[in-house]
């Protein structure tokens, strides 16, 4: 049987799966995909939303998370609850505080579920490490790494990746997955997969 592995998260996770016939997209969860595929048998369900802050998670966590009850659930979110502060400074924030209050609670009702649990790290804002975004980002950055030992869960380092890795012409717009982003999204992915399964 099957596992059922479901992806959350905001417009980088998202990836085109509202076009998407079988509603996977084409980034970096369809690359995930395609390499599990050839290895075990995994339903992948993408469920990501554009736009979305951790807030937003949480109001749709029962339908697009408990409900399904998979077998492993990855996690991507907080740039746009740091990008929210330099493109909308109107709007209410969500500071470092209420991001960890919030995510640690989703964590919390979804530990009976048993699942594996995956929390990937907030990527980028700019491809350049030391844009005001990326500064910003690292309290979002620590707080997931802060929950992923709490909740025994596997840590994603793909801010890490995106800081350390050579490459160039990753991002769209500073944000936005191009291919090779979303290649080194997907490898920084399935190496913390295969390491924590000891494959």
């Amino acid at each position: 049987m099957a596992e059922k592995w479901v992806f959350i998260g905001d417009s980088i996770t998202e990836c085109g799966r509202f076009e998407d016939p079988l509603a996977i997209g084409d980034g970096y969860v369809k690359m995930i995909q395609d390499d599990i595929q050839q290895k075990k048998e995994a339903e992948v369900i993408n469920k990501g939303v554009g736009g979305h802050r951790v807030t937003d998670l949480a109001a749709r966590w029962e339908e697009d998370v408990l409900r399904l009850a998979p077998d492993l659930i990855s996690v991507s979110i907080g740039i746009n609850d740091v990008w929210r502060q330099l493109d909308q400074p109107q709007i209410k924030q969500v500071s470092p505080e209420e991001f960890k209050d919030v995510y640690n609670k989703l964590l919390a009702e979804t530990v009976k579920l048993e699942a594996k649990l995956f929390l990937m790290e907030p990527t980028i804002i700019e491809e350049n490490k030391n844009s005001k975004g990326n500064q910003l980002l690292l309290p979002y950055v620590e707080i997931v790494r802060e929950l992923a030992t709490t909740y025994k869960a596997t840590l994603v380092p793909t801010h890490t990746a995106f800081l350390e890795t050579e490459k160039t012409d990753l991002t769209t717009d500073g944000v936005h997955m191009t291919e090779a982003g979303n290649q080194l999204m997907a490898d920084t992915w399935l190496k913390a997969y295969y390491a924590a399964e000891g494959m």
